[in-house]
């Protein structure tokens, strides 16, 4: 299996979603697509990526088409992505995106958090070296309808460096560049992904005993309940021995 698999899997287990907050974050997700690129998904192709994650997580259709009507209208509020990089518990890096409208507020949360969890917010583009944006996609297995030998073939073509799968589900990763490229490619298949992220992949962990990691899982949680913070990344190796704690 690939490294982002793995981490994404050991990351799936650890963390559960919550429906509200994954709404939230669709919904801002949303606004910053109409933003950029125009209320038609037809000639959005962030916006169709929004609405695909949205089925995905079950999201429903009249959230999305008021997330859509009330970015495009005169009064939509402005969100601004801004990211802030730190320290917690053992050494482990944290990467915490977060879109708001309200930058002061988000800064003073964010290193709010870290302090009271014995981190340390650090200074941007400190922890840039410790992760790799990739290209996440999610598959419904049954939407393949080519021989899985084809399939393989036109996804290494669209750009995917890893292929992955369990029983159900596909897992492609693409270079950061080629994630448009291999948009296209599935597009061009008639296969709709379940989810499409630009996700950031640790390329080494970091060991932590029993007391670390669940001072860090406590801090995580803090940080996802933020109404501002989107996504956060760690490189917190995450054993079934420390799963078991949770």
């Amino acid at each position: 299996m690939g490294r982002a698999f793995e981490y994404r899997k050991a990351s799936k287990m650890a963390r559960w979603d919550k429906m509200a907050k994954t709404f939230s974050k669709i919904g801002k997700d949303i606004a910053l697509a109409v933003k950029s690129g125009g209320p038609d998904p037809d000639t959005n192709p962030g916006l169709r990526r929004c609405i695909q994650n949205a089925k995905g997580a079950n999201m429903p259709k009249d959230n999305v088409e008021r997330a859509i009507k009330k970015a495009s209208g005169v009064d939509a509020e402005h969100y601004e992505e801004i990211t802030y990089e730190g320290y917690g518990q053992g050494g482990v890096a944290f990467f915490v995106e977060c879109t708001t409208n309200n930058p002061t507020r988000t800064v003073a949360n964010v290193r709010a958090i870290f302090n009271k969890f014995d981190g340390n917010l650090g200074k941007n583009g400190e922890l840039a070296f410790i992760f790799d944006r990739k290209g996440i996609f999610s598959l419904d297995k049954s939407l393949i309808k080519l021989d899985w030998d084809d399939f393989e073939m036109e996804m290494i073509d669209g750009g995917a460096e890893d292929i992955d799968h369990d029983e159900v589900e596909v897992f492609i990763t693409t270079a950061f560049e080629d994630f448009g490229t291999l948009s296209h490619k599935l597009e061009e298949l008639g296969i709709e992904p379940k989810s499409a992220e630009v996700q950031r992949i640790p390329n080494n962990t970091k060991e932590v005993t029993a007391d670390q990691f669940k001072s860090n899982m406590k801090m995580l949680d803090r940080f996802e309940e933020d109404d501002d913070v989107q996504n956060v990344y760690h490189n917190m190796e995450i054993t079934e021995e420390l799963l078991e704690l949770i």
